[in-house]
C-alpha cells in the first residue's frame, strides 16, 4: 500500500485543516468533480465553491464548503488547498447550518459596513454644507455637527 496523502486546507487568515493521514479526496473544478489518490500526478487546479470530501484510514468522511480556492498536488502525496473562505463540517447537515449560519453573518457584517458608511457619507456632506452656506457659522452648528434649525422666532424669555 502506498502512503497517504498529506492534506492542507488553508485561508489566508488560519489552516482549517492540516492532515498526514488522507487517503482520498474528492474536490470539484470548472471540469466537473475530480478525485485524488495517493501517487496522482503533480496536478494544479482553480476550486470552484464546492464541499471537498475525504476520509483517511480509518474510512471516517470529512467535508469543508470552499468559496473557490486553488488546489495543488506535488509529489503524489501532498495536496495544499488555499481558499478565500472555508468551514469545516463532520457531516453533511452540519456543514449546511455551518456554512448557513457563517453566510448570515458575512452578510450582516457587510450591512453593518454600508450603515457606517452611509452615515459618515451624510456626516461628510453635512461638514461641507456646514463651510460652503455663505454666512451659515460654526457656532450655529449643534455638538453632533448638524446646523441648529431652531429659531427663537425673535421671542426673548
Amino acid at each position: 500500500m502506498t502512503a497517504p496523502l498529506h492534506l492542507t486546507i488553508a485561508t489566508p487568515a488560519s489552516v482549517l485543516f492540516d492532515s498526514q493521514e488522507v487517503v482520498a479526496l474528492r474536490a470539484e473544478d470548472e471540469s466537473g468533480s475530480f478525485g485524488i489518490l495517493p501517487g496522482h500526478a503533480d496536478f494544479l487546479t482553480v476550486l470552484t465553491p464546492c464541499v471537498l470530501r475525504w476520509h483517511g484510514a480509518d474510512g471516517v468522511p470529512h467535508f469543508c464548503a470552499v468559496e473557490e480556492g486553488v488546489l495543488s498536488v506535488s509529489g503524489g502525496h501532498s495536496v495544499s488547498i488555499a481558499c478565500r473562505d472555508g468551514v469545516l463540517g463532520d457531516t453533511l447537515d452540519t456543514l449546511e447550518t455551518q456554512v448557513q449560519t457563517a453566510r448570515a453573518k458575512r452578510l450582516d457584517i457587510l450591512r453593518q459596513a454600508r450603515v457606517e458608511q452611509t452615515r459618515l457619507h451624510a456626516q461628510a456632506v453635512r461638514q461641507l454644507l456646514r463651510y460652503l452656506r455663505p454666512g451659515a457659522s460654526p457656532a450655529a452648528a449643534g455638538p453632533d455637527g448638524q446646523a441648529d434649525d431652531h429659531t427663537d422666532g425673535g421671542n426673548a424669555s
